[in-house]
Order: C-alpha cells, then structure tokens, then sequence
C-alpha cells in the first residue's frame, strides 16, 4: 500500500509539473513549475530504488537524505511565497521571508546537518531505516535529524493555516476557496508530523499517509489555484500578486 501511495504522489507530481512546461517556456508562472518540479524531486527522492541508486552514486553515506531534506526546505519555502503573496497574507508573507523565517531556516538548517554528519550513515537506506538501528546513539540522533528535516516544513504549514482559513470562508472563487482548503490541510497535516515521535512503532504507516497527504494536498491545491486562474483570466486579489509574475 505505501509504495502504491508513494508511486502514485510522484505520478500525480509529475504530471503536473510536465503540465507547467509549456508555460514555463513562455516566461509564465515559472516559479509554480519550479515548485511542482521539486515537489515530484522529492518524491523520487523519498523512493527507495531511486534514493539507494541516486545515494550510491553520491557515495553512499546517505547524502541522499539531507539532499531530500534541502529539496524539502525549497520546495516549501517557494509554496508559502507563492501562496502568501497569492491570496495577499502579508503578514504569513513575512513570517516566512523576514527575519523570524530566516532564522528558523537557518537553525534548523545547521541543526539538521551537524546532526547528520555526527550519525554513522553509511550504506544507503531509504528513510535511514537501517541507519537508525545501527546502535542506540544512532537511533537517538536519527530523532533529532528526522525532527530537525520536519520542523522547517511545519513552521512554514502552520503560519499558512490562518490566511487560509480565512480564503476557505471569503466570496473567493469555489475553486480557489477549495485550493485554500486544502493547502489548509496540507499545512495541517505537516504540523501532525511534530507528533510523529510519539507514534507507536506498530503505527509507522500513519507517517506515510501523514506526509503523503500533505505533498497531494498541497500540489491539487496548488494547481486548483492554476486552474481558477487560467479559467477567469484575472489574479486572485484586486492588487498585483504572485500569481501574476
């Protein structure tokens, strides 16, 4: 079941990434491309054929991971941009891009790294699953970096959750109030993956479902905006946005 779920996000990704390209080409909307492209990098990433052939050619010591990791950071830090200056929350905007964003990316950045390269990685594996079991120092460690990798992702959720909310009961477009609803539960689902260490071993499916939600919830929403966009012919707001770069 978790490899069909993992298979068809990076399907679902893909597409719509492929389906940008001629856009992109033209100059439109380049920076939603490049957002779906990272997402669907990802998810291949995230697949443990693809990550042990990618990791071996890096070296294999799992630098495949914090690449994932960084990919993540990207492709997140691009959706809060795009969705704040799209639907004019400013104040969202500049938790993300001001000085307080900055620092939380920063920190978790470094903590995130030091804490990799003080783990035993070697030998690939997807998810570090056989790292973590290596030795209870490694396992430990593993905690912090797996806290460290989700902590960036659901600050920039959760600061979103507000604006939309708040699109979800405006006179908005239906589908862009239905983007908004599920951005709103992609963000919702990211900030569920703080919990992730309290899941019991026996419930480690849930966190595939968690993330996998989240990545589906945020690229259909993301493309829902496209569509609403394309369909009126106009940007979301009465001011110049995102949308309209």
């Amino acid at each position: 079941m978790i490899e069909i779920l993992q298979w068809s996000t990076l399907a679902t990704c893909g597409l719509v990434a492929a389906a940008r390209i001629p856009s992109a080409l033209r100059g439109e909307n380049r920076s939603l491309f490049y957002i779906f492209a990272l997402m669907t990098a990802a998810i291949f990433l995230s697949i443990e054929a693809p990550y042990v052939a990618i990791d071996h050619a890096l070296g294999g010591i799992n630098l495949a991971n914090l690449l994932l990791r960084f990919i993540i950071f990207a492709a997140i830090y691009f959706i809060g941009i795009r969705v704040t200056l799209g639907f004019g929350a400013e104040g969202a905007y500049r938790l993300i891009t001001g000085k307080a964003g900055m620092i939380v990316l920063a920190v978790v950045s470094l903590v995130m790294t030091v804490v990799f390269f003080m783990m035993d990685t070697t030998g690939s594996s997807a998810g570090l699953s056989a790292t973590s079991v290596r030795s209870e120092n490694n396992a430990l460690l593993a905690q912090y970096y797996g806290a460290a990798g989700r902590a960036y992702p659901a600050y920039v959720g959760l600061v979103l959750l507000p604006a939309m909310a708040r699109a979800v009961r405006s006179r908005l477009p239906v589908l862009v109030r239905a983007a908004a609803g599920l951005l709103a539960l992609g963000g919702a689902a990211i900030g569920l993956s703080l919990l992730f260490p309290l899941v019991p071993p026996g419930w480690s499916a849930i966190m595939f479902v968690v993330n996998y939600t989240a990545v589906l919830c945020y690229v259909v929403g993301l493309a829902l905006i496209w569509a609403a966009r394309v369909r009126s012919g106009r940007p979301l707001s009465t001011k110049r946005t995102y949308t309209e770069k």
